[in-house]
Parts: C-alpha cells; structure tokens; sequence
C-alpha cells in the first residue's frame, strides 16, 4: 500500500492563496454540525428503543454524516484520538470484535458507568456500535438486555464525540485555521501552512479512498478480501466511497478558486462509475469480470489525485512529495 500523501512547499513565489475561510464556511463547520445532530439523535434513539432493529436508521444517519467530515483528520479529529475512537477502521487485528466479545460476555459494568469513554479504543465509535447492531453474533437482543445497555452507551459517547468534534471547530480551529500567519498563532505561522494542511487532507483523503475502501476488499487478484470491505456488516461499502468521494470533491471545490476542469471531471467519472456499481459490500472483487469494475474505479479514483495534483496544489503554492516510508 502507498504510504499516505504529504504537501511541502514549492520553493518558487506561490499565486496568492485562497480558500480557507471558503473551506471552513461552506464544508469543515456545516460538516460537524451535520454529524453533531445526527450523533445527537443516534443517542437519544438509544435512550427510547435500544434495540437493533430501532436502531439502526439513526445509525445509517449518523454513518452518513460521518463520511462528510472523515477526511478532515486535522484539528479536532486528530486531537484526543477522537477521529479513531469514531471510526476504528481499518482494524488489521480484528480489535473491534475482540473487544465487544469481551464486554458483552463479562457484561462489564463500563456500560452503565457513564464512563464509556475510558474503555478500549476499539470497542468506542461506529464500528463497535455496527457489531451490536448487525453482527448476528450480537444483534437480536431484547430491550432489558446487557447489550442494549451496552448500544446506549456507545450511542451516547458518539454523541459526546460529535458534539465535541463541532464545538471545537466553531469555538476554536475555525479561529486558529482563518487567522493563519497572523501574530500570536503558533499553530499555522503562515497562509500557506493552513492551505499546505487542507490540500493534504484532500490528497490523503482521496489516498484512503483507493487504498483503503477499495484496496482492502480487493486484496490480489488470486487472494480478493470482500470480507474486510468497511462497514460491510450495515452494507455501507460502496456507499461510502460515495459519500465519501462527495465530501472529497466539495472539499476540491472550497479550496481553490482556480478553475479545475480537469479536477471536475475525474471527480464525475469516478461518482458515476461508484453509483453505478451495484455492489454494496464489494462481494463482486472475488468474480473476475465484476473485479474488473472495481478496479476501474479504483484506477478512476487516482486520476482524481492526480488532477487534483496537476490543478489544485499549483493553486496553492503546494506540491505533492512524499514521505520517508515511499522509498525511491
């Protein structure tokens, strides 16, 4: 797997940067008040029906918000480890159900402390909560059980993590993230370091996209793994590559006021190639002829990095290196 995108600097003079008050505006704060309502209602569903079937719209909901606001992994969601205590993926170890294994066979008090929070990473956040909700070693559980206690208590530290992400982009990062260069911010001592940080989000945003959401499940040809596809226990593989793809291209389009045509249109082919797959949970990477489509759109999905690359970063005054773990 290709190591994560990173931005340096261009040595030349760079255009005059703009976007970043655009981003935090138009994407980074309407985005966490969208997964801060909807972690909001995730809890409060718990608190009246805790039982799967009751549940689980709010979840979808709440996944759906989520994916807006995913690739934004600076800031708040990069402080606290909030953004893995969302979204422990990918879990290479199996961690999340080993974890909620654990606590609904000791039926560990943790659930009803109301200090969920101090529990293991990997039994926190979306993921844990999809194996109470679709797992059929879980789901089925009645409303007095300890398992329904156990899905309150997650829904409920969702909820907390959602309205900490959003107040801390509104009430701080926002601030911190806008007035970049200015004196007495020590986080971005420049413009262009907010613009270097944002561009990065983009471009390692797009990175997982291929080789995560859609690299993982495809494994290699003669070893194809739909068993590990994100999400695929709630059926949310393919949509949120979706989803997520949507979020990176209004993401694109905040950050540059530089027109992007080619941008644009990758950003077209690889969603209508992703809406048009028809394969939820990516079962089809173990057919040859279905692979074929996913690759394709795996291949789609790098071309978008690539004009963003081509288009967006000159705009910035940013280029796309790499890092010490790329090798030559």
């Amino acid at each position: 797997m290709r190591s994560l995108l990173t931005a340096t600097f261009l040595l030349s003079a760079a255009p005059a940067l703009a976007g970043v008050s655009e981003v935090i505006d138009d994407h980074a704060l309407p985005g966490t008040a969208r997964f801060a309502s909807a972690t909001a209602a995730l809890g409060a569903a718990a608190e009246a029906d805790c039982t799967d079937t009751a549940l689980r719209p709010a979840y979808q909901e709440a996944f759906d918000a989520w994916m807006g606001i995913a690739h934004l992994t600076l800031g708040p969601l990069e402080e606290d480890g909030r953004g893995l205590a969302i979204a422990f993926w990918p879990d290479t170890r199996g961690m999340v159900g080993r974890s909620v294994a654990r606590l609904v066979a000791e039926e560990d008090p943790i659930a009803t402390s109301g200090e969920y929070a101090e529990v293991s990473i990997a039994a926190r956040g979306l993921f844990a909560l999809e194996r109470l909700l679709y797992d059929e070693d879980f789901a089925g559980y009645g409303a007095e059980s300890y398992s329904c206690a156990l899905a309150q208590a997650m829904a409920a530290d969702l909820a907390v993590l959602g309205r900490e992400v959003d107040t801390a982009w509104g009430e701080d990062f926002a601030a911190t993230l806008g007035s970049a260069g200015e004196a007495g911010n020590s986080r971005f001592l420049s413009p262009r370091e907010a613009s270097q940080a944002l561009y990065t989000a983009l471009a390692t945003g797009l990175e997982f996209v291929a080789d995560q959401r859609l690299g993982r499940p495809m494994g290699s040809f003669d070893a194809p793994k739909p068993q590990v596809a994100e999400a695929r226990r709630s059926g949310r593989s393919l949509r949120n590559v979706v989803l997520s793809l949507e979020a990176l291209q209004g993401l694109a389009g905040t950050l540059s006021d530089a027109p992007t045509p080619k941008a644009d249109a990758a950003f077209d082919r690889a969603l209508t190639a992703a809406r048009g797959l028809e394969d939820p949970v990516f079962a089809g990477v173990a057919d040859p002829i279905s692979r074929i489509r996913v690759e394709a759109l795996q291949n789609d999905v790098r071309a978008i990095s690539e004009a963003v690359g081509a288009e967006i970063a000159p705009a910035l005054g940013v280029s796309v290196g790499f890092n010490s773990a790329d090798g030559d």
